[in-house]
């Protein structure tokens, strides 16, 4: 099929090489000329596990194609996927700029049929002004779809989420538009949910409010483990064996960040207040996972005593292990909050210290772990890489001024850090 992805982000760019591996023709389109021309040039903007390879395989087949034309797209394309950016505005709201001005620019260049398709996380009801804007801004009377495929894709694991996926979800308002989609993603084996446009929307946010709703939880069931002594890791077993709950995303920790959980949760809250609903048990997941933060510093203070002057050498700043991505993440705010109290920084992340240098240009910055180590007060462990399970504990303990490890993600079982001659501290533990 002739196919096109609107936005060349970590949704767009997979979906648009998936798409094409699946043996259809692609374009991508994004507004930024940079990023257009290094993805013409086979350079990768975003670091995501194998899609360098897949971009490239399908580039060199000649079904993937990159262009700054929206019209180029609606012209050559029948199936028109929007994957723009919508951030969150100051009072947590969805901001929709980049959905209205893509709606206007394919509503002007629309001169035959075209199914347009929300990819990108949006509040229930904009697929009726999507349908609207086009309306409004079309020249001609033209017959087209609005339908609604919202993304499940996971950084880290996004290739092998859209290859297999646990579901699809489409909704649509036509059998024509509901035709298309199936035949698009009939060569992936995952059950289908077909609905209405504002269903399909809505299961987006309840699933990832849901997601952000079981990690509160579990951080919650910590804080209580460490005023009883029990380990919330052995608890979180306990739960997660139970098949009505799942082990997933019971794993506690120093919060969830990133991309996705903490702009659709505010988006959720807002939608419901516009519906004049108070969901004040999203208000809750929120505000616990703003005092898991706090709880990072108190610990930290309580081992170190003093901590102006003092050194903390912090592993992992991307919010979770696998991407480069940085956005929400914890260890941003950690470091943000440390540097306020006077404390020197040394940092590392396999993947995250390019975007990190933009927001923190006088954080140090250093090549490996065992560079930030040496000489430091404490080691803070924030995401929790495969790189930092095979760390010499050893000759890391030489390195540090004073042998205490902080393991804000649980990743060490305490007893072995402990034989090292660690002290250890870690969550709900």
């Amino acid at each position: 099929m002739e196919i096109s992805i609107i936005g060349a982000g970590y949704v767009g760019l997979v979906t648009a090489s998936c798409l094409a591996e699946l043996g259809n023709n692609v374009i991508c389109v994004d507004n930024d000329l940079k990023k257009v021309k290094k993805l013409k040039n086979q350079i990768i903007p975003i670091y995501e596990p194998g899609l360098e390879e897949l971009v490239k395989k399908n580039i060199k087949r000649k079904r993937l194609h990159f262009s700054s034309d929206i019209k180029e797209a609606v012209d050559k394309t029948e199936v028109i996927f929007i994957a723009v950016g919508t951030p969150r505005n100051e009072d947590g709201d969805a901001d929709l700029t980049g959905i209205e001005k893509v709606a206007t620019q394919i509503a002007k260049n629309l001169r035959t049929y075209r199914l347009i398709v929300e990819k990108s996380t949006v509040p229930v009801e904009t697929g009726e002004w999507v349908k609207r804007t086009i309306n409004i801004n079309a020249p001609y009377q033209i017959d087209f779809d609005v339908a609604s495929n919202p993304e499940f894709l996971r950084e880290g694991s996004a290739i092998h989420d859209f290859m297999h996926p646990d579901r699809i979800v489409i909704g649509v308002e036509s059998e024509r538009a509901k035709n298309i989609l199936l035949k698009i993603y009939k060569p992936i084996k995952a059950p289908i949910l077909v609905t209405d446009i504002k269903s399909a929307e809505l299961i987006k946010h309840a699933s990832n409010s849901f997601l952000a709703t079981k990690i509160s939880f579990i951080n919650a069931i910590a804080n209580i483990c460490e005023r009883i002594g029990a380990d919330v890791v052995k608890v979180a077993e306990g739960i997660g064996l139970d098949k009505r709950i799942g082990k997933d995303f019971l794993k506690a920790g120093a919060g969830y960040g990133g991309s996705c959980l903490p702009k659709d949760l505010d988006a959720f809250i807002k939608i419901a207040e516009k519906l004049n609903y108070n969901f004040e048990l999203l208000k809750i997941v929120k505000k616990i996972n703003e005092e898991q933060k706090k709880n990072i510093i108190k610990k930290l203070s309580e081992s170190l005593w003093i901590l102006k002057g003092k050194t903390i050498g912090i592993l992992g700043l991307t919010f979770k292990p696998n991407t480069d991505d940085i956005r929400n993440a914890v260890s941003l705010d950690i470091i943000s909050e440390l540097i306020k109290e006077g404390v020197y920084i040394k940092a590392y992340d396999p993947q995250g210290m390019p975007k990190v240098r933009n927001i923190f240009k006088d954080l140090k910055l250093s090549l490996n772990p065992y560079e930030v180590a040496k000489d430091s007060d404490c080691l803070l462990i924030m995401t929790e890489w495969n790189e930092f399970k095979k760390l010499d504990f050893h000759r890391i303990k030489k390195l540090m001024k004073q042998p205490l490890i902080f393991d804000a993600r649980n990743m060490f079982e305490p007893e072995i850090i402990k034989k090292h001659g660690f002290r250890y501290i870690g969550i709900g533990r």
